[in-house]
């Protein structure tokens, strides 16, 4: 691992996992298309789905010489957002960021078989463990059923790429129905893609037309701050109120998790039971953990299961690459 993200040295191929600037010299593997996965310049060959690849481009980056496939690398849906993918080479297994739950339009990812795994644990904790889906759609349709016989609006909030657009699906009955433009953009690349989601207006056009006057509505925007002018704006004009969509809610340790009116805790990652039964139907016998709990998550691993497990760190992977 070196200061520009994760480095292999495969058959006299260099392959960069995520790498944060694409290398000149060789192969780059971006994962999906969060801001804090892709890189901020160009260089080499950069592998990726077409979905990252086209993600990518609206949210400004162009990735030059980009490929889809590429002989003895095999890229596994990770379930994360659009376009996600691990990457299997060599019998090394990298996740990006995984989810092997179902969540709408969204498949759980099927773990390959792999000597080495490199994986996120972002919620590597045993305290994060979250609820079923089915009890999440519960829970927030009745809240949004018992808000709408107040007469009062509701703003669903989520990452703008990937729990955005779950959020649609799994409420996209209720109306009317609006979106903040920014995922009502983010939205209309997904149905290109074909994934079922329903339409509605955004809200600068709603606003302009007077619509969010007759209340109550539905709205689906990103996760900000409560101080933030357009949330700040919905609440003094329109008195709506806010449920908010992160893991990080399941634990009251952490207050950027409950940032709204109701915290949900639903996320676009694996939760800790989660990453422990994708370890095991790895069938690893090195696991090196990178994001979120790496000592903790890897020590439960070693301690609890008998796994030989380290955080990655500069020049760990030298003896299985």
């Amino acid at each position: 691992m070196t200061k520009n993200g994760i480095l292999c040295e495969v058959n006299d191929r260099r392959v960069c996992l995520d790498p944060k600037n694409a290398d000149a010299t060789g192969i780059n593997f971006v994962s999906h298309a969060h801001a804090d996965h892709l890189p901020s310049k160009n260089g080499g060959t950069i592998l990726s789905s077409i979905e990252t690849n086209e993600i990518a481009n609206l949210r400004g980056f162009k990735m030059e010489n980009h490929i889809e496939s590429l002989d003895d690398f095999s890229l596994i849906d990770s379930g994360h957002i659009l376009g996600a993918k691990g990457l299997l080479f060599d019998d090394i297994f990298y996740t990006g960021d995984i989810c092997t739950r179902n969540r709408g339009f969204l498949q759980g990812a099927k773990i390959p078989k792999c000597k080495t795994l490199i994986t996120e644990c972002t919620f590597g904790l045993p305290e994060f463990v979250f609820p079923k889906m089915e009890e999440i759609q519960k829970q927030v349709n009745e809240l949004i059923s018992e808000l709408y016989g107040k007469g009062i609006p509701v703003i669903l909030m989520g990452y703008q790429l990937g729990k955005a657009q779950t959020i649609t699906q799994l409420f996209g009955h209720w109306g009317p129905l609006y979106f903040h433009d920014s995922v009502k953009e983010m939205n209309t690349l997904h149905q290109k893609f074909g994934v079922d989601l329903k339409d509605g207006m955004g809200h600068s056009e709603a606003q302009k037309n007077g619509l969010l006057d007759k209340k109550p509505w539905i709205m689906v925007a990103p996760m900000m701050s409560a101080k933030s002018k357009f949330i700040q704006e919905m609440k003094l004009k329109y008195g709506a109120v806010t449920i908010g969509f992160s893991g990080w809610a399941q634990s009251t340790k952490f207050s950027f998790g409950r940032r709204t009116d109701y915290s949900i805790p639903m996320s676009d990652h694996c939760d800790f039971n989660e990453l422990v039964d994708m370890v095991n139907q790895s069938g690893a016998e090195q696991v090196y953990t990178i994001h979120g709990f790496v000592e903790e998550f890897a020590e439960h691993l070693k301690k609890k299961l008998g796994i030989s497990a380290q955080p990655l760190l500069e020049n760990s992977l030298d003896d299985f690459t």
